[in-house]
């Protein structure tokens, strides 16, 4: 296996972004209510980070099939280190109340594209 780190300088060395962030798979642990009561928490929490840049992106994903909503989350994070990526997700409302557990990984971001669009005089914006 390939050190992170080394993996990390030898994609900056080709011309690749080599972002570093940080994924947490977050899936529910106690029952649907558990979630449902965790929710307005974890909201408020995920709305604080964001204002301070730490959140990137989070949202619910579907079931293998894409048709259902199974209860699982993904959050990405952006953080200093491991380390402190974890404490993010530890402090998660969702992860200290038991509501779900949690699994933390590095993401590499290399390739890609994003679009944001801004009215300037409609203060609307869209991304895709």
């Amino acid at each position: 296996m390939v050190a992170w780190a080394d993996y990390k300088a030898t994609a900056r060395d080709r011309g690749a972004l080599a972002l570093e962030l940080y994924v947490v798979m977050s899936t529910p642990a106690k029952t649907p209510d558990d979630v449902k009561a965790a929710l307005p928490d974890h909201l408020a929490y995920q709305a604080d980070l964001e204002r301070a840049g730490q959140l990137a992106f989070a949202g619910p994903m579907s079931d293998e099939t894409g048709e259902h909503m199974q209860g699982m989350g993904l959050v990405i994070y952006r953080a200093d280190s491991f380390e402190a990526a974890r404490a993010l997700a530890e402090n998660d409302p969702m992860h200290k109340t038991g509501a779900r557990t949690f699994t933390l990984r590095r993401w590499m971001i290399n390739e890609g594209s994003l679009t944001l669009s801004v009215g300037l005089s409609t203060g609307g914006a869209a991304l895709s």
